[in-house]
This record gives structure tokens, C-alpha cells and sequence, in this order.
């Protein structure tokens, strides 16, 4: 609603993904007790201002994610990414100007307000202000989604987590969703804020942590992933709809015991021909993952070839 008002916007949405259903039900309860008490609808507290808010469900299409596909899917077609310009904020949800931002976001404004700009920025590092949402998954003993200070250590995160499950040693992290690039373990004592993550090759993204342990097959991670990506593509853009498609297939074949050494080389290549080349960024985030556990993790991939994975039985963790 503030958000709302800043802009003179009279309607606003919360796009949410159709599985969510548990979801979906806190934030339509929400928005009823929010009507109930005079904060939506119309003449809000008597201050002449009118905004309406609803909640909206996709069918399941993680490209919708991206703003344009979002609005796509609001409007009730295809979730395909739209070119631009024109951007959102000058054409956008219906042909109108549209500002779209994700809910973690707008839910900082009300302490901004409240407490002050440079009482927020405190929270965090020097130039990453605020607080992040992490969803922290994988091989720790207590998953879960903990809301921190940027710039959080994430050794340290780790330990707000429970530690590593069973005693097991750390290996790599994920830190910022499957489309983040990897990090090994002795690259993981680091701020968690975005130049921090820049510096070291990797990115902030969405805060999902994907911590994995010693007994992680890193070919097997690197195929469930390009597995979620190859589903997921819209399909539009012929490098990510053809390239996640066939590196899966390459990666299937080769942690089943069929790999070929010129196998790695063509898994990275095929990422760098997607990387840079899509309409959205969806292809970038399935490049990039591969190619990092390409070139960090070759030994394992090296050991493949033998016909036989030394991580038969470990558990590749999903992230949550």
C-alpha cells in the first residue's frame, strides 16, 4: 500500500507460484484482516487514497520469476520474457506503468519508515545496508529460512544452521540459489553481501544457501540442476531451450558410467554458448553453475570416466 501510494498506483498484485498453496493462504488472510481494519480498499484511514490488493497464482513456471514473464502471466498468457525497451516502468502490466519488486523488498519499507533510513543501512555492511532473508538448505541440521544482517559470514551462517549434518566436513556452498556459482569450502569465509560475493566470483541472488557435504558427487549436483533448468526453460530462446537440454543428457550419460573425456570440455562449452545469449536471464543462471563446478570440481569429473561414481550412495540435497 505504501508502495502504492508513492507511486499513485490504485492496484497492486502478489504474484505468488501456484504450488505454494500454504503460502497463498497466510497472505489472502492477510490481505482480508488488512481490509478489515481500513488499511486497503477505498478512502484508506480517511485519507482520500483508494488501493486494492490481491494475490495472483502462476501455474508453476519458474520463468515467471522474471518481471516481464510475470506480467505476461498476470495478463493470462504464455509466461514468456518481453522484449525491451519499452520497460515496465513506462509500458508495463495492461499497457500501464508498472512498478514490480519482489515482497522481501517492499516488506523492509514499513522499519525504513518507522526507524530511518541510515538506521537500516546500519544493519548491514558498509555499502550492503539492511538485513537478507536466507533460505538455508541442504546438508546442515537445522534448515530453514533466518533473516540476517548483510554481510553475514557465511562459515558462521553454517553454525546459525545447526553445523553440518552428521560431523561431515564442508565441501562447497551454494549461496545464492542454483543459479549462483559454487563455492568450495575454503573459499566459504566470506561476507555474505553482494561485492563481497562479486569479488569471489559468485553472486548474492535469491539468499538460497545450498550447503553440501564431503560425500556430495559434485557431477550428480551439476545434473540434477541442469535437470530443474531444462524443465523449466520457456522454451523461446533456442541456446537455453536446446543447450540445458543437452548438456542433461551429456551429464545423465556421464554420471551413469558412459562419460567421455571429451565430454567436460563440451559441458562448458555448451554453457558458454548459452551464457550472454538468452532473452532473460534464465539461460544465464543455468550457465553459470555449470560452468563453475566444471572448472572447480574437473577431478571429479576425471574420476567418472572410470565407469564408476565414487559418491554412488551420497544424498544431493534440493534446494528448498
Amino acid at each position: 500500500m505504501i508502495a502504492g501510494r508513492s507511486v499513485n498506483s490504485h492496484q497492486g498484485y502478489i504474484y505468488v507460484r501456484g504450488e505454494y498453496r500454504y503460502v497463498l493462504d497466510i497472505v489472502d488472510q492477510a490481505i482480508r484482516e488488512a481490509y478489515e481494519k481500513g488499511f486497503l480498499g477505498k478512502n484508506i484511514l480517511g485519507s482520500g487514497f483508494n488501493f486494492d490488493l490481491c494475490t495472483h497464482t502462476g501455474a508453476g513456471a519458474y520463468e515467471c520469476g522474471e518481471e516481464s514473464a510475470l506480467m505476461e502471466s498476470l495478463e493470462g498468457k504464455r509466461g514468456y520474457p518481453r522484449i525491451r525497451p519499452p520497460f515496465p516502468a513506462v509500458v508495463g502490466l495492461y499497457g500501464c506503468p508498472t512498478i514490480i519488486n519482489n515482497v522481501e523488498t517492499l516488506s523492509a519499507v514499513p522499519s525504513v519508515i518507522l526507524k530511518g533510513a541510515e538506521w537500516y543501512a546500519n544493519l548491514g555492511s558498509a555499502r550492503n545496508g539492511g538485513t537478507r532473508l536466507f533460505c538455508i538448505s541442504g546438508h546442515v541440521n537445522k534448515p530453514g529460512i533466518y533473516e540476517l544482517p548483510m554481510g553475514f559470514n557465511l562459515l558462521r551462517m553454517i553454525e546459525v544452521a545447526g553445523g553440518m549434518r552428521g560431523g561431515k566436513k564442508l565441501k562447497a556452498v551454494v549461496p545464492g540459489g542454483s543459479s549462483t556459482p559454487a563455492l568450495k569450502a575454503e573459499e566459504c569465509d566470506i561476507a555474505m553481501d553482494f561485492d563481497a560475493l562479486a569479488k569471489a566470483g559468485s553472486m548474492l541472488g535469491s539468499g538460497g544457501v545450498v550447503v553440501l557435504d564431503e560425500d556430495t558427487c559434485m557431477v550428480d549436483f551439476a545434473r540434477r540442476i541442469m535437470k530443474f533448468y531444462a524443465h523449466e526453460s520457456c522454451g523461446w530462446c533456442i541456446p537455453c531451450r536446446e543447450g540445458t537440454s543437452w548438456i542433461k543428457l551429456i551429464l545423465d550419460r556421464f554420471h551413469a558410467g558412459g562419460g567421455r573425456a571429451e565430454d567436460i570440455p563440451l559441458i562448458d562449452e555448451a554453457a558458454k554458448n548459452i551464457f550472454g545469449r538468452t532473452f532473460c536471464p534464465l539461460g544465464d543462471a543455468a550457465a553459470m553453475p555449470m560452468m563453475a563446478i566444471v572448472k572447480k570440481w574437473q577431478h571429479e569429473f576425471e574420476e567418472h570416466l572410470s565407469g564408476r561414481c565414487p559418491f554412488k550412495h551420497a544424498e544431493v540435497p534440493v534446494e528448498a
